[in-house]
């Protein structure tokens, strides 16, 4: 059982999704000096419909994240992550609408983020990478594209390629100038988990923000992915997925790629099989020749029902690097 560590080392966890929330439920638990940096491209579900109605950036990933932090009464807890089962508001979730409230009573998105922030008593910070308003455009191995994230599913299957590169339109928007901060003041940055093209590399498009972690003299780690994930990394190895890291935010992004060795189970296999989804394969040699350290541990959630992180394994093995690394200054 983790013990919580008054302070803690100042880790900054960047992406989206179910993989950045997931391994923030076990970080919170060994350090307060913990910031969110997260995706705000997303466009499909409950979050398209705010974004397209409000003119917001999408709540969802925020809304997420905020949960895996919030210390808040079981009660409110219990509303943030409530869906809507009838009417026109069926499928969404409370927690976007409070924050989509937030954010018109507020100067700005990462304003009412705070705000949320406070109200949910969360453990660290949640910052959205940028204020802009974002899409996401996807580039084919076969030349063609499209844009917006909850497209490129379909599109991928329909092309039956892989994806080239992603881009932000507009290109470069300004990032959150906390957000950059919080990388320059960081002693650990993750990159990951999470769906490579839609939750991590996104981040890594806003201005300035791969440059800062270049220059960043923390460890810098790339939480890998258990699967690879159907309808965007179909046939992808580990060392594909740090390439793309790297064409994307430039050499120097990450000193380390930490694996899970831990088997999936059979029952497990055989259903994300059907979903064109395959364990990770490693290879130590090919992820060392980009220039990358590769460390395996067992990473795997066993109680789960889908192959995910264990958070608290994720923040053991995480913590264990940091403090090796510390004591032979070896980053």
């Amino acid at each position: 059982m983790a013990n919580l560590i008054s302070g803690g080392p100042s880790i900054v966890a960047i992406g989206g999704g179910n993989g950045l929330s997931a391994i923030l439920r076990g970080l919170k638990l060994y350090t307060r000096n913990l910031t969110a940096i997260v995706t705000v491209a997303d466009d499909g579900g409950g979050s398209g419909m705010l974004r397209e109605d409000l003119g917001m950036p999408p709540p969802g990933d925020i809304r997420n994240c905020m949960e895996a932090l919030a210390n808040a009464e079981p009660l409110m807890q219990q509303l943030l992550s409530y869906r809507f089962t009838e009417g026109r508001l069926a499928g969404q979730a409370f927690g976007n609408l409070l924050l989509a409230a937030l954010d018109g009573v507020s100067d700005s998105f990462d304003q009412a983020v705070a705000r949320m922030s406070e109200v949910m008593a969360i453990t660290g910070r949640i910052l959205p990478v940028t204020n802009s308003n974002v899409q996401l455009e996807a580039t084919f191995e076969n030349g063609t594209s499209v844009c917006g994230e909850s497209k490129i599913f379909a599109f991928k299957k329909a092309q039956d390629c892989r994806i080239h590169h992603v881009r932000l339109l507009p290109e470069r928007p300004p990032a959150l100038p906390a957000a950059l901060d919080a990388i320059r003041q960081a002693e650990i940055i993750l990159l990951g988990p999470g769906s490579l093209y839609t939750s991590v590399i996104p981040n890594l498009l806003v201005e300035g923000v791969a440059d800062a972690i270049q220059e960043s003299k923390a460890l810098k780690i790339y939480v890998c992915n258990i699967m690879t994930q159907d309808g965007e990394t179909e046939g992808m190895t580990a060392a594909d997925h740090v390439a793309a890291l790297l064409e994307h935010g430039g050499a120097g992004l990450i000193d380390m790629c930490l694996c899970n060795n831990a088997s999936v189970s059979a029952g497990l296999l055989e259903r994300y099989s059907a979903e064109d989804a395959e364990p990770m394969q490693v290879s130590r040699r090919d992820i060392e020749l980009l220039g990358v350290e590769v460390v395996s541990r067992p990473l795997t959630d066993e109680s789960s029902h889908f192959a995910r992180h264990s958070g608290i394994k994720v923040a053991e093995a995480v913590l264990e690097l940091h403090r090796q690394r510390a004591s032979t200054k070896i980053f």
